[in-house]
Order: C-alpha cells, then structure tokens, then sequence
C-alpha cells in the first residue's frame, strides 16, 4: 500500500498536524518502560497505512477500539526509523451523524458490487446445461452477502473490497474472448463448463479468509490455513451438489477445475488441468492475477523507469514504457 489519504489532511503545518476519518486495521494494548499503558495502532485508508501511538491510554477516557472500527482522529506526523509514524492527539469512534465514503477508507473495487453480481448471474443465465445452471446459481444466492464484500486476496491481486467479483467478472470477460476463438475450431468446447468454473474456482475464499464488515481480508481462517481454498471449494460443491442431486460427472467436471485452476502440483494444484475447459480457467486466472499485479505496481512509476522487484511475480522489475 501507499501513503495514507489521512496524512495529506493537514490543519496545522507548524506541527505537521493532520485530521479526519480511518479505519483501525489492528490495536494492541502495551505498557512502556515506565509501565504506562499505551494503544499501539495499525491504521488505514484507501490510500494506506501508518503505524500509530496513542500514549497515556486511559479505558475510561479513550474507551475500546478493535479492527474494522472507523475513526476520526487527530495526530502529530513524526519520524521513527526513517519511516512516517502517527502520535494520535485526539481519537474518537465516528458519530451515527456522520458520513464517510466507503471507497475514501477502503481499497474498492472501480465497479459496484450490485453491478459486478448481477453481470456474474448473467452469465449463467445462458448456461444450456440445466445442472451446471442450477449449482451455480445455487451457490451464487446463497453466499451473495459475503461476496458484495469479499477481496479475492489477503495482500496479492483483487485486495481489496469487492476484489473477489471483480476477479470473477474480468476472468469471464477473458474467458469469452477465449471461448469465441476456440468454440469455431472445436465445436465441442463447453462455454457453460468455463464460465461456471470461472464463477465457482475461488469460491471457498469466502472461507479462507478472515474478512470483517468492511471487506478487508486481516488473516487466513483456521480452516484456511490448514485445508486452503481448493480443498474448501470441493467440500462445498460436494455438499451443493448432494442438495441439489446435481450429476455426478457435472459435479466432478466443476471439482477438477477447482483442483486444478493453479495449474501444477508447484503452485498447490494437486491436478493438473486435464480438459479443455479447465485449461481455458488456470490460464485466464493467472492472466487476471497477471495484469492486476503488473498495472498496480505500474501505476506509480514514471514513464521510461522500472518497478520495484516484485517477488510475486518471480522477483521481476517492471518497466513502464508510457506508449498508449
């Protein structure tokens, strides 16, 4: 993340002094060497995070904070370490009165989740196969809350609100491209297997992640950590599937593009793709983590200048060449 939309709020230049609204990402009581409690924040915007400190906290005084709260605040930028560092001088949870834009606190989606939702079930609105459009449908209705706010990431691509359905929308959007191609060559191609693989291959983030009210992902689950995603995601077509008497062979077609959407055993599939459609889903899913990751890290840097390394993409720089 970048620099915090907060500090760029500044009331007082003589005493670098900055005011307005954030978010707590994280709050941990703590006592100094004199053994005075004090409140160590995590504090962010959509455009950020700062490392805060509020000294001398009193509970009766301040009152309790915890992840997800959205705040106003007013703190004394200061240096620590060659690193920007918050000293809160005043804190407040916010008042029912006031308003905040949620796409001014958090990173969002640039499209509605409403609109992203609505395009996805539209997709599956031309499904032919009546199994395939049934379970899809199925389990887009039933977990439709979560995904209005789910990311598809705790910190790589789609990080951010609604991050999990821009994924799926901008994955189906280059999977028609796809599938217009190749279905004139192999007519046998099935466009509704691609498209509900599409829709259903990171389902079980909503599992994996450990994501509050305001859609930002603060650590993996339990069940996350110890079975991932995939394994996730089989379990609830599996469960889907028996609600529903899907067939069985539409219900394993739909598990092995879940299980093998990473596309080898080194990026945690334990199949590789082994038809046509699951092929067409691995490729245009590390396409879109591609294009996200590459056209993020871009976007601060200069025409004719290179990236930082960036290690989720083999550690490459990036150069930015500026041509339209």
């Amino acid at each position: 993340m970048g620099r915090m939309k907060l500090l760029n709020n500044v009331i007082n230049t003589a005493t670098n002094q900055v005011e307005g609204f954030c978010i707590v990402k994280s709050v941990q009581q703590k006592s100094n060497i004199k053994g005075s409690d004090y409140l160590d924040f995590v504090l962010a915007d959509a455009g950020g995070e700062i490392n805060a400190k509020l000294w001398d906290y009193d509970l009766a005084i301040h009152g309790t904070f915890y992840p997800d709260m959205i705040i106003k605040i007013r703190g004394t930028v200061t240096q620590w370490k060659e690193t920007e560092q918050l000293k809160v001088d005043r804190i407040r949870k916010i008042k029912d009165d006031e308003e905040t834009v949620m796409s001014e606190l958090v990173p969002c989606a640039p499209f509605s989740s409403e609109s992203m939702y609505n395009t996805i079930f539209d997709y599956t609105n031309s499904f032919k196969n009546s199994d395939l459009q049934l379970l899809t449908q199925y389990i887009l209705k039933t977990n439709k809350e979560e995904l209005l706010r789910f990311p598809a990431a705790l910190k790589l691509h789609h990080a951010m609100r609604g991050g999990l359905l821009f994924h799926t929308v901008t994955m189906l959007k280059s999977a028609e491209a796809f599938c217009k191609v190749y279905k004139e060559l192999y007519p046998a191609l099935s466009t509704d297997l691609v498209y509900a693989g599409v829709i259903l291959h990171d389902i079980a983030k909503l599992h994996e992640l450990t994501v509050g009210e305001l859609g930002l992902a603060t650590a993996y689950s339990m069940k996350g950590q110890l079975l991932g995603h995939i394994n996730i995601g089989v379990a609830m077509l599996e469960q889907a599937a028996a609600e529903l008497m899907t067939d069985e062979s539409i219900t394993t077609l739909l598990q092995h593009i879940l299980l093998s959407h990473h596309g080898s055993p080194e990026f945690g599939s334990p199949r590789m793709p082994m038809f046509p459609e699951a092929e067409i889903v691995s490729t245009v899913d590390l396409l879109d983590a591609r294009m996200f990751e590459m056209f993020d890290a871009l976007d601060p840097v200069s025409p004719g200048e290179f990236s930082e390394r960036l290690w989720a993409l083999e550690n490459r720089q990036l150069y930015k060449h500026g041509l339209e």
